[in-house]
């Protein structure tokens, strides 16, 4: 699920966290980095059980509708069915692995706040998306997996409600939530009908050598605080740490630290992983500027022979 550019802003807000709560201790950073990570997961389980809170939704209003003993006018019943007989929600519903997962880690609250859990479900049915679907006579797994990405992409990724209610449980959720719609759109898409409850429970993380590239960007950023400033201060004359932007300090640093202390990673993925997240969570110029910065101590470093390069490397 994450890559590393995910990682690097991960490491971002740990040291921009730290620098907020004017507290150095190396420890609580790499803990609050580990714990950051882990919650990312947590959220990626939260959307995939409001999907199950949906279908929930839906099967009790057809039980209620199925006790009637006259059908209303316009009653809507075999549309119910048709949503309730979904089968890639049938799948998240009966996968055992996940409800595990989700009761290991307490997500299973939205009952807690189903006011979201209906706003969703009114919107899904208020949609076309949802009113064309019923009206096909198509079906298979295929129609019903479209239906779910649909829905998933129209209307509860870019749900400001839902949003909000995440923003508010987890700070550091407000960055997440873009790259977990993201990833779990495109998992949603890859599902097939005989895939395995473990497809829904992706890895976090490539490998272990992820989470210690985590650690070590964190630690050695940290460590060497004072002499990365003196690299900086020495490529720009005017040097004010009060004037130029918090974020941009961290990501030049990380970057820094990243080009001495990091030899399998080539210097020009490194400047360009800083330069794109600069764009996403600094100023419009700050790009500009830290690539400068960044452009003059790779020629440095490389006269001076302190750049220890091997093989292409991994983003």
């Amino acid at each position: 699920m994450l890559t590393r550019r995910h990682i690097r802003v991960k490491v971002m807000q740990s040291i921009y966290a730290l620098i907020q709560s004017k507290d150095d201790s190396l420890e609580k950073q790499k803990k609050f980095l580990d714990v950051s990570i882990e919650n990312m997961y947590s959220l990626y389980l939260l959307l995939l059980s409001l999907l199950i809170e949906v279908h929930q939704m839906a099967d009790n209003q057809l039980k209620l509708s199925s006790k009637k003993y006259i059908a209303t006018a316009g009653d809507d019943l075999p549309f119910k069915e048709k949503f309730v007989a979904n089968k890639l929600l049938l799948q998240l519903v009966n996968n055992e692995q996940l409800k595990e997962e989700l009761e290991i880690r307490k997500l299973n609250n939205w009952y807690l706040n189903e006011e979201y859990v209906k706003l969703i479900y009114k919107s899904i049915l208020e949609s076309n998306i949802y009113l064309k679907y019923m009206h096909t006579k198509d079906n298979s797994y295929d129609k019903d997996k479209e239906l779910i990405v649909d829905l998933f992409k129209e209307i509860i990724a870019p749900n400001e409600k839902i949003y909000d209610y995440f923003e508010d449980d987890k700070l550091t959720w407000v960055d997440d939530i873009p790259i977990v719609n993201t990833y779990l759109l495109k998992h949603l898409k890859k599902v097939k009908e005989n895939s395995r409850d473990a497809f829904f429970l992706p890895s976090l993380i490539k490998d272990e050598e992820d989470m210690q590239y985590a650690q070590k960007l964190l630690s050695k950023t940290l460590l060497t605080n004072d002499d990365l400033e003196k690299e900086i201060e020495g490529k720009t004359p005017n040097w004010d740490k009060d004037r130029i932007a918090g974020i941009d300090a961290i990501l030049m640093k990380m970057a820094i630290c990243e080009l001495l202390n990091f030899p399998s990673i080539p210097e020009k993925v490194t400047i360009n992983e800083y330069l794109e997240i600069a764009k996403e969570y600094s100023t419009p110029k700050s790009s500009i500027f830290i690539n400068g910065i960044l452009d003059k101590l790779v020629k440095e470093y490389k006269k001076e022979g302190k750049l220890n390069k091997i093989g292409r490397g991994l983003l």
